[in-house]
């Protein structure tokens, strides 16, 4: 202990400064998110009498964690909410485009029996399924940054709850834009394949550089947020 009877985990439930390499984790959730493991760790190893002990201010550690940790949880919140509001207007306008797009069909329908015009095709057949899954995925992705947007933001929310969240709402997003691609790619050859097949191929590329962009912005953090909560332990050495 300490000259003011703070033991291990009583310092381990201080917030560490800013050039500790704990606050180099990008975003305040994810180092929120950080801090919690790195207490729990702790907490681990500590004999069992040293996890209610109080100091001289009369705390244990784990009110000297809460009150040592306000600050970056409202940081967390703000930057949480930031991320999935901006992922959630992206995932919304994706959703509203598809479900437009199952009733205004390329080729349109027969006016006799109702069906799509070209029903019988392979890729109207790719564009339907596409489609669906966009539809379907996009919506996932909306309620889960909606999730987020209404979570209660309590200390351990950080520690798995909204990680997976976002996870799950980032990778859903990313799958929607790329069955978004594969539906728009399939109306075109349907729309262009009898007399300029050859402009289907650059559109085709083009179509390709969303999802690439996605990549190059959003994997970075879905890394970071995939081994924080899943990767090993802050102590392991595998």
């Amino acid at each position: 202990m300490d000259n003011l009877e703070n033991n291990i985990l009583h310092l381990a439930g201080k917030s560490p400064p800013s050039s500790h390499e704990h606050g180099k984790v990008p975003g305040a959730a994810l180092q929120m998110q950080r801090e919690l493991q790195w207490f729990q760790e702790v907490e681990k190893i500590v004999p069992t009498f040293a996890r209610e002990f109080p100091n001289s201010k009369g705390l244990k550690p784990r009110e000297v964690f809460t009150e040592e940790h306000t600050k970056i949880v409202k940081e967390g919140e703000k930057w949480m909410k930031d991320t999935a509001g901006s992922c959630m207007v992206v995932a919304t306008l994706i959703a509203t485009i598809t479900f437009a797009a199952a009733f205004t069909v390329p080729g349109g329908f027969n006016q006799d029996s109702g069906f799509p015009i070209l029903l019988k095709q392979k890729l109207f057949f790719l564009f339907i399924i596409s489609d669906a899954l966009t539809l379907f995925s996009s919506s996932t992705s909306v309620l889960m940054f909606l999730s987020i947007y209404t979570s209660r933001y309590a200390e351990e929310d950080f520690l798995e709850l909204l990680p997976k969240r976002l996870i799950i709402g980032l990778s859903t997003l990313f799958f929607s834009i790329v069955t978004m691609m594969v539906a728009f790619c399939a109306t075109i050859f349907l729309i262009l394949s009898k007399q300029h097949n050859w402009v289907s191929i650059p559109i085709t590329f083009l179509a390709s550089v969303p999802v690439t962009l996605y990549l190059l912005l959003q994997f970075p953090l879905f890394l970071d947020m995939v081994s924080s909560t899943y990767g090993h332990g802050l102590f392991s050495t595998s």
